[in-house]
């Protein structure tokens, strides 16, 4: 019998029990933080056993587009999916070296294209360590390719000018996973020539404030922070600065029930860049 996901969120016990099922896709989707200080020294590169590289920036991006981490057309996304071995059939748990980053990124991308089968590991790399679970070095892996197909599902991602429109609706709610500096610009972006601010009517839910020891917060937790800022349960429209930890609130959301919820892939480099656009501060 395949293995199947119930949740979008597994421990890293739940993986190493299930970590010979046949269908079992373990995913890579490690990036560096934007603000990470990039004099840190760089440990050698280590990877859940069998784990299979998922290239956020590279591979399974717009490199062509004008901003960061855009979305793929549903027809590449299939093809590169298909190229990591990945079927219909397979069940995926997605991973990153820091705990909740990138991953639900990777969670969100396939809930785009239809896919969801698939899970986050909580607590990433370190909690799997913790546990003294099998690790390797990354190796070539030799992929069969797979038989994915994209069912994709529109409603899940937002453009700018549905956030335009959305502005000024009642039964929409706009949340902003950057943190309250960047929000309120009492701290600047990491890109210079990018304004600062937020999106008009909108509301700062740093993503940060979903984690705890870059684990989730319980389901309770993110029951209490999620009906905190949206008690009329709105649809949320997610934003962050590149479409990357605006995913982590769409897994916290969906977790904590609020399953009515959209990314706005440009985010703020997008907003920020872009002439004519209202921005409060």
């Amino acid at each position: 019998m395949s293995l199947k996901i119930e949740k979008p969120l597994v421990s890293v016990d739940w993986l190493h029990q299930h970590f010979n099922e046949n269908n079992l896709i373990i995913l890579d989707a490690t990036l560096p933080k934007v603000t990470v200080d990039k004099n840190e020294a760089i440990e050698e590169k280590i990877q859940i056993k069998n784990a299979v590289f998922f290239d956020i920036k590279k591979v399974f991006s717009d490199t062509n587009a004008p901003f960061p981490n855009t979305v793929l057309s549903p027809e590449e996304f299939e093809l590169k999916v298909q190229k990591l071995g990945i079927t219909n059939d397979s069940c995926i748990v997605v991973y990153d070296d820091l705990g909740i980053y990138s991953s639900p990124r990777v969670w969100w991308l396939f809930q785009l294209m239809g896919f969801t089968n698939i899970a986050v590991l909580d607590g990433g790399l370190s909690a799997w360590k913790s546990k003294n679970y099998p690790t390797e070095k990354p190796k070539g892996n030799q992929l069969k390719k797979g038989d994915f197909k994209v069912s994709y599902q529109s409603q899940k991602i937002k453009f700018t000018n549905d956030v335009l429109s959305a502005i000024e609706n009642k039964n929409i709610l706009i949340a902003d996973a950057r943190s309250k500096g960047r929000f309120y610009t009492t701290a600047p972006e990491p890109r210079a020539d990018i304004k600062g601010g937020h999106i008009p009517n909108s509301v700062s839910l740093p993503y940060t404030d979903l984690l705890v020891d870059n684990r989730l917060k319980s389901e309770e937790e993110l029951q209490i922070i999620f009906n905190e800022i949206n008690p009329k349960k709105k649809e949320f429209i997610f934003s962050c600065g590149t479409g990357i930890t605006a995913s982590v609130l769409a897994l916290g959301s969906e977790i904590a029930g609020f399953k009515n919820h959209a990314v706005y892939d440009g985010s703020w480099t997008e907003w920020g860049l872009t002439k004519g656009l209202p921005i409060e501060k």
